[in-house]
C-alpha cells in the first residue's frame, strides 16, 4: 500500500485552480454594495438570483468560507495546539520513515498506515479540541451568509458582460 501523489501547492493543478478563483474575485465595493440588495419580487426571479449570483461571485463565495474558517482557528487555541501535534506527529513519520522503514513483528509497516494511525488517534483530541463543533459552525454560517447574499444581491444593477445574461423580463414556469 503506497501513498498517491501528495497534493502540494506547488502542483499545476492547484497553482491554476487558484489562479482562476483569484482572476474571478470581484471588487469588494460591488460585493458588498448595500444598494443593489432588494428584495427579490417572486420565487421564480429567486432562483434565478440565487443562481446567477452564486456563479458570478463563486470566488468571493469561497473566500468568504477561507475567513470563517481562518477565524475559527484564530479564536480556537486549543484546536490550533491539536492540528499542530497532529501535523508534527505526520511529519516526524515522515522524517523517520524516510530513515529507516518501521517494523513491527517482523512486519513493515506504511506510511500511509502510520499516518492512518496517527489520524485515529488524533480524532478523540480534535474532538476535546471542538472540531465537529467548529465544522458545523463554519458550513452553518456559510451557507447562511452566501445565501443571503446570493438571495438579496440584485444582478441586475451590475455591469455584466455581454455574454453574460441580466434577470431582466417575466420568468414563465412551464407546468
Amino acid at each position: 500500500m503506497s501513498l498517491p501523489t501528495p497534493l502540494s501547492i506547488s502542483q499545476p493543478v492547484v497553482k491554476e485552480w487558484f489562479g482562476k478563483k483569484k482572476a474571478n474575485l470581484r471588487p469588494f465595493g460591488t460585493f458588498f454594495n448595500t444598494t443593489n440588495f432588494q428584495v427579490p419580487p417572486s420565487a421564480g426571479r429567486l432562483t434565478k438570483r440565487l443562481y446567477k449570483n452564486i456563479e458570478y461571485f463563486q470566488s468571493n463565495y469561497v473566500l468568504v468560507f477561507v475567513v470563517l474558517v481562518v477565524y475559527c482557528l484564530i479564536s480556537s487555541p486549543l484546536l490550533l495546539i491539536v492540528i499542530a501535534a497532529a501535523g508534527g506527529a505526520s511529519y516526524i513519520a515522515s522524517m523517520k520513515n524516510s530513515e529507516r522503514k518501521l517494523a513491527i513483528a517482523g512486519h513493515e509497516v506504511s506510511l500511509a498506515q502510520q499516518y492512518g494511525v496517527i489520524s485515529v488517534c488524533s480524532i478523540p483530541f480534535f474532538l476535546w479540541a471542538g472540531a465537529g463543533g467548529i465544522v458545523f459552525w463554519v458550513l452553518g454560517a456559510s451557507m447562511f451568509f452566501i445565501t443571503a447574499h446570493a438571495a438579496f444581491y440584485n444582478y441586475d444593477a451590475l455591469e455584466v458582460a455581454e455574454d453574460q445574461e441580466q434577470l431582466v423580463g417575466a420568468i414563465v414556469e412551464e407546468v
